[in-house]
């Protein structure tokens, strides 16, 4: 019988060659001889662990807890965990957004997972754009991975009520604005909203990022609500080292779980969450990279046939440490499971419906409702399309004004950041409550990086005189934790020269959520002279910002970039 060369693996993957394949092995022995390795650990299989702690990230505190855990766990299966660094992700701390860096983690994340030694791959991840980040860098590289999230923090009790970031953040700091919130108060709020390690506690992009994470098959359904303060958090993180190994001798990879069913059982799953809009945009991310497109009008339809059963902030009263105590993902899929595909399979192999016969029956109502009472009839997120938005828009109805849903207004146009904060709170400004406001020229191929702008504040002296909600539209993003009436990633965004670019104040646009349409209500010869009159952004000259402005797609293809997304798709 022929003999069967055994591929190479462990430190002898991928040696560099200098024209002497065996002494490249050789090296890199001897080097990592001098970090006291002994000859037999450097013969055993090799799990890379993909660390993104940070002091600039606040969400991955206990990163490093987490990365020994995991080593526990490859050491006790036989193989041997060697941690490395990668670009890590915090909105709160980079400018112009997390966004704008997203691709740049994802892009180094799977050049390191295909560049050195590895079988298997754990990705420590939390901060809502690390984890799409990690997954889109897995599903190019290709490498089997385990993903584990850092986990939500808790809510804190504060004077009666429970506060946790970043729902209860915007929710005072607009009555702040609206004057009911004392400078000395707000002060005080600001130390109770994230006192403990964690994600947003409520069902904000994180958060969101993680169930679908879990649904796609990279770890166990648990382990997504599991708060980071939590002992079983750790526990899970040794899992996820013990379950890299078992991917070296049982090899499931990113394309193989990436899937058709798995990505729409996702999809599902963000509608019942009431989850965040953000999420769409990196799940169109994750599945292009594995060449699988999702079609907003598709997005549109199980919308009408998936209700809302998830009662969290920022659509409901609870927290992820409620929704993880109410039977967390595992109980949301069983509500589900007639509308899902339940052969799609995980990491260990294992079907979703054998999972869920698996799992205990446990729910609390309270949190995680019967399909019968739900929080919704229909889900969280439905797509816009029309002379406004040819290729798509999106709104969080689970998070908004149900009144506002059919809308035909006066608009008030703000052309970029600077003019919004220049003019948003100037008592002169010729807004009123029945008024639509419009931020333009905030998506992804400006410098502002597609932020999380979309989130317009009531103009203050709309909030004082009582004003909460308000229709709002835009070409760039909100957060998942945020609420209101607010129409998102209208597409092409206007710097790409969208119809977008055109609004000018005092345009009326009219907004249908029953005919899902979003409109410009304006004569095309006035249009078109407009269009004539439009000039192109100037690009930017260097770096990063250059490359993304040369590559970047549009957010119904994920605000991908063109280079990295395979061929064909």
């Amino acid at each position: 019988m022929p003999v069967t060369e055994k591929k190479p693996h462990g430190l002898a993957r991928g040696a560099a060659n200098y024209g002497d394949p065996e002494f490249a092995l050789y090296l890199r022995r001897s080097f990592a001889s001098s970090m006291g390795y002994s000859r037999a650990m450097m013969e055993k299989p090799v799990v890379g662990i993909a660390d993104t702690a940070s002091d600039y990230n606040n969400c991955h505190r206990t990163v490093p807890e987490l990365v020994e855990a995991v080593k526990r766990g490859v050491l006790a299966a036989g193989g041997l965990p060697l941690a490395f660094p990668t670009v890590s992700l915090c909105e709160p701390s980079l400018t112009p957004t997390s966004m704008h860096y997203r691709n740049l983690m994802a892009l180094d994340t799977e050049a390191m997972l295909s560049a050195q030694p590895m079988d298997a791959a754990v990705l420590v991840g939390g901060c809502d754009k690390t984890v799409p980040a990690q997954l889109m860098a897995a599903a190019s590289a290709d490498v089997p991975s385990v993903m584990l999230v850092t986990g939500p923090m808790l809510a804190q009790r504060f004077e009666g009520e429970r506060l946790s970031a970043c729902t209860d953040c915007r929710r005072y700091w607009a009555r702040y604005r609206a004057g009911d919130v004392s400078e000395q108060r707000i002060g005080e709020i600001e130390g109770k909203l994230a006192t403990t390690a964690g994600t947003c506690g409520v069902m904000g992009t994180a958060s969101t990022m993680a169930c679908l994470a879990a649904t796609l098959g990279f770890m166990p359904l648990m382990a997504a609500s599991a708060p980071a303060v939590h002992a079983d958090r750790l526990r899970m993180a040794e899992e996820a080292g013990t379950l890299a190994v078992r991917l070296i001798t049982h090899p499931v990879k990113p394309s193989e779980i990436i899937t058709e069913a798995s990505v729409e059982n996702a999809l599902r799953v963000l509608l019942s969450l009431g989850g965040s809009t953000n999420a769409l945009i990196h799940l169109t991310a994750i599945a292009g990279r594995a060449g699988v497109k999702i079609d907003l009008k598709r997005l549109d339809a199980l919308s009408e046939e998936t209700p809302v059963l998830v009662d969290l902030k920022p659509t409901g009263e609870g927290y992820m440490e409620d929704f993880h105590a109410a039977g967390g993902l595992v109980a949301l899929l069983r509500e589900l499971r007639d509308l899902l595909h339940l052969e799609a399979k995980d990491l260990y192999g294992r079907t979703l419906g054998e999972q869920l016969d698996a799992a205990p029956p446990f729910v609390d109502r309270t949190y995680i409702r019967a399909r019968a009472t739900p929080v919704s009839p229909v889900g969280g997120l439905v797509s816009l399309f029309g002379s406004l938005a040819p290729d798509g828009a999106i709104l969080k109805r689970s998070a908004a004004t149900e009144s506002l849903f059919e809308t035909e207004a006066r608009c008030v146009v703000f052309d970029g950041l600077a003019d919004l904060a220049n003019r948003i709170d100037d008592d002169a400004l010729d807004v009123t409550k029945d008024d639509i406001l419009i931020l333009k020229n905030a998506g992804p191929l400006t410098p502002a990086g597609m932020p999380e702008a979309g989130y317009l504040p009531i103009p203050k002296k709309l909030a004082r005189a009582g004003v909460k909600d308000m229709v709002r539209m835009s070409d760039c993003r909100m957060s998942g934790t945020a609420f209101g009436t607010i129409v998102l990633h209208i597409s092409p965004e206007a710097a790409a020269g969208g119809p977008l670019a055109l609004v000018e104040s005092g345009d009326r646009v009219r907004l249908s959520v029953k005919e899902r349409r979003l409109d410009l209500l304006v004569e095309e010869s006035e249009l078109a002279r407009r269009r004539a009159a439009w000039r192109k952004p100037a690009a930017p000259k260097r770096g990063w910002d250059k490359l993304m402005h040369e590559q970047v797609l549009q957010a119904p293809e994920g605000v991908d970039m063109a280079f990295l997304r395979p061929e064909g798709v």
